[in-house]
């Protein structure tokens, strides 16, 4: 009886929840984590919103997860190579430390030689933080056999809730 009861209140909630009731926020625990993030990006530049990706997924460990032992593998094959190149440094001057400050918290860097090849440069052009690999492809599926996760780190342009408002004031009414 108990059990039928606790069904019926269960479903009774539900049943009230509408489109003005809140979300939720869901704060268990991560653990450890491991991830491999695939960028192929159009700009150079857009490496600086996948790095914040990258911070943000530490930054969701240290809070709610387990930063010791976990590893975060970046694999780059885009014009983000650019930016990774020790040869671009006065175009990108502060990028060396963000991947320094990266590399800190356990995220390792790997570009594909294809794509570089395709794009002008050698192996020995890029980083000390960055280890050279055959291929992207190759690379992603040696980390999902380890056992990571992989995340395609498509970098979109983002808005913010005062624009979209301004593009949508029948929400403002």
């Amino acid at each position: 009886m108990k059990k039928l009861l606790c069904s019926l209140l269960l479903c009774a909630g539900v049943a009230w929840a509408g489109p003005e009731d809140m979300s939720k926020f869901d704060d268990s625990p991560l653990g450890v984590q491991k991830a491999v993030y695939q960028f192929n990006l159009e700009k150079p530049e857009d490496l600086y919103q996948a790095l914040g990706y990258l911070n943000n997924h530490l930054n969701g460990l240290k809070e709610f997860g387990t930063l010791k032992g976990s590893h975060i593998v970046m694999v780059a094959h885009g014009n983000e190579l650019h930016m990774l190149s020790r040869l671009n440094r006065a175009a990108y001057p502060d990028i060396y430390d963000r991947l320094k400050a990266l590399g800190d918290l356990g995220v390792s860097f790997r570009v594909c030689r294809n794509a570089a090849n395709f794009r002008g440069y050698k192996p020995g052009d890029f980083y000390d933080l960055v280890t050279v690999v055959p291929a992207a492809m190759t690379d992603l599926a040696k980390w999902q056999q380890k056992g990571y996760t992989y995340i395609s780190g498509d970098v979109i342009n983002r808005s913010k809730r005062v624009e979209f408002l301004q593009k949508h004031p029948e929400i403002l009414d």
